[in-house]
């Protein structure tokens, strides 16, 4: 019994510790040799050689946020005559349809049922007849060259997609949903842009991202990450998703952490659900890197490790107490400051605080714990693809 249990923690905590820390430095070493050794040609794209681009909005209910949104599109800085700008307002009850009947370069693709973010994509891109198509949000901003700089990036033949980065508006002082979620994507953006540099990136986020347009693949309507199914199917075809950290999307943070919660636990259970449906990419013999790069980045999190880490605690409490070995006093006693931090950041959880590192714990805690009520959600909703809306700062 001490011995299995003993072998179990310790596979547990290098699982873990693989997971969230070891894969970002092996990642680091191999995009180290491989830039040393086999650096890739930069490819460049001339002005006059800009193809079109459909930018594609699906949205529910916007009407509040598509005036700024469409003076955002009007910003951007890409040959008005090459862009075109589509609305997908799927099941809107709102005035959206209305207020989008004021922009002269908008088409707008309606339908009356509401079946979800999925369906309103498979929807839209019947009406794109460009050579590309973006995606982004109702919600985010876009930086100027945003479009520019995803498209430049196409100039690599081996490149199917281009994923944007995410970014959180951070304040001076912020709560721990906004915080937490700040300093998490940075994390999250650094392991995409070494992931890509590597070989490719694994997923694109739905902020902002861009697919040549024949690529493109009806997907099942009850998809909850159409993002990362339709990134990932893309790079199953042997194509690559390039990372372009000069392409980024704004946007808030929750405004709280129940609201960060509904998306927490909705992007978990549909990461469930996309390894339950990507799993050709397991096989190494025929993807290689990219095998190694979901298992390691996304699959892991979304499966085996959130379990032992809520595991790893009492397993310790019992290794401390069955045994003299003072490796497990001594790792039981960092558990608790963890946990004592966490507890820490939720007494805190709503206050404006300018030393965000505070609700780290917490947030750590609060996204492997998502995870695990990710399985509850799959199982509830199971064939909808439409989710409640988080509130935003």
């Amino acid at each position: 019994m001490l011995f299995f249990t003993e072998s179990l923690f310790w596979i547990s905590a290098f699982i873990i510790f693989y997971t969230y820390i070891g894969y970002g430095v092996i990642l680091f070493l191999l995009v180290f040799i491989k830039e040393r050794f086999y650096p890739d040609l930069p490819a460049e794209v001339a002005d006059n050689d800009l193809p079109s681009v459909t930018l594609l909005i699906a949205a529910y209910n916007e009407a509040d946020i598509i005036e700024e949104k469409m003076k955002n599109c009007r910003s951007l800085k890409y040959p008005e005559e090459k862009l075109s700008v589509l609305w997908v307002t799927d099941g809107s009850t709102d005035e959206s349809n209305e207020i989008l009947s004021r922009y002269p370069e908008v088409s707008v693709c309606f339908s009356h049922e509401r079946k979800g973010k999925t369906a309103a994509l498979n929807h839209g891109m019947t009406m794109v007849n460009t050579d590309y198509v973006v995606f982004t949000d109702a919600n985010t901003i876009l930086n100027e060259n945003a479009i520019t700089e995803l498209i430049g990036c196409f100039a690599d033949k081996r490149v199917g997609c281009v994923a944007g980065e995410k970014r959180i508006f951070v304040k001076d002082k912020d709560a721990a949903s906004s915080g937490g979620e700040g300093l998490y994507w940075k994390y999250e953006s650094k392991l995409k842009e070494l992931d890509s540099r590597l070989y490719s990136a694994v997923g694109a986020a739905g902020e902002l991202f861009a697919i040549k347009s024949s690529l493109y693949r009806d997907m099942p309507e009850d998809t909850l990450l159409d993002d990362f199914m339709l990134s990932m199917h893309i790079a199953s075809q042997g194509f690559v998703i390039r990372y372009c950290a000069e392409a980024y999307a704004y946007e808030t943070g929750s405004v709280d952490l129940l609201n960060e919660q509904k998306r927490k636990v909705r992007i978990a259970a549909g990461g469930l659900q996309s390894i339950s449906r990507l799993g050709g990419l397991f096989n190494i013999f025929r993807h290689g890197i990219l095998s190694f790069e979901f298992v390691s980045h996304r699959v892991l999190r979304w499966t085996v490790t959130p379990v032992l880490f809520f595991m790893a605690l009492p397993l310790n409490i019992y290794l401390a107490i069955a045994t003299d070995e003072r490796i497990y006093h001594l790792l039981l006693m960092m558990q608790a400051l963890f946990y004592l931090m966490a507890f820490a950041g939720y007494c805190l959880r709503d206050k404006k605080i300018k030393r965000k590192s505070v609700f780290v714990p917490l947030y750590f805690l609060f996204m492997n714990l998502n995870v695990i009520r990710g399985v509850d959600y799959l199982r509830k909703n199971k064939g909808l693809g439409f989710w409640e809306k988080a509130g935003r700062i």
